[in-house]
This record gives C-alpha cells, sequence and structure tokens, in this order.
C-alpha cells in the first residue's frame, strides 16, 4: 500500500516518512493540498494519512477528494513522540489492513 501524507510543515512530514519508508511502505509526502490532489488524482493511491497539522476546512477538501478518487482508507494522524513509534503503532496497521488496490 501507498498512502500520499500531507502536513506541515514541510520537516515533519520528512520525519514522519522517515519509518515507513524505512519499514517498506512506498510514502509520498507533501506540504501543500494541491499536490495531495495531484497525487491523489493518479489512481496509484488507496490510502490517505492527513497529517493533525491540516486545518478543518483542507482536511474535508481531502477526504472528500480521496474518496472521489479510489481512496480507501483515511487515516487521521495526530502525531506523539517519540513519533517512530506512533507512526509503527497508529499508522502501520492501518496501511497493512486497507483494502489491497486495484
Amino acid at each position: 500500500m501507498k498512502p500520499p501524507v500531507p502536513g506541515r510543515p514541510p520537516a515533519r512530514v520528512r520525519e514522519v516518512l522517515a519509518t515507513p519508508r524505512e519499514d517498506g511502505f512506498a510514502a509520498e509526502g507533501v506540504s501543500a493540498d494541491e499536490e495531495v490532489r495531484g497525487l491523489l488524482a493518479s489512481g496509484e493511491f488507496g490510502v490517505l494519512i492527513v497529517g493533525g497539522g491540516e486545518g478543518p476546512e483542507s482536511r474535508a477538501a481531502m477526504e472528500e477528494f480521496a474518496a472521489g478518487h479510489g481512496v480507501r482508507e483515511v487515516i487521521d494522524g495526530g502525531l506523539t513522540e517519540p513519533v517512530d513509534a506512533y507512526v509503527r503503532r497508529e499508522f502501520e496497521p492501518l496501511i497493512r489492513t486497507a483494502p489491497a488496490e486495484g
């Protein structure tokens, strides 16, 4: 499963991405809503992880767009420290159990 991970600021997105990439997931990080829409429009993503730094309007718009582009699982990310442990405990099990792409 290949999730896009939108969030702010970019340094936090990079920090979050390090763990799933290390664990074999092809996660893509973005920091702008337009980038998220571009990734989701490609149809390559079955999971969307929405970072805790996203505002309610941005979050709602991403979730609505995702629903129209084949995303089967939206994960709400409100990180706690240590980030790697949080990602492994909260995100990765949901990514693994999301319905398969295709």
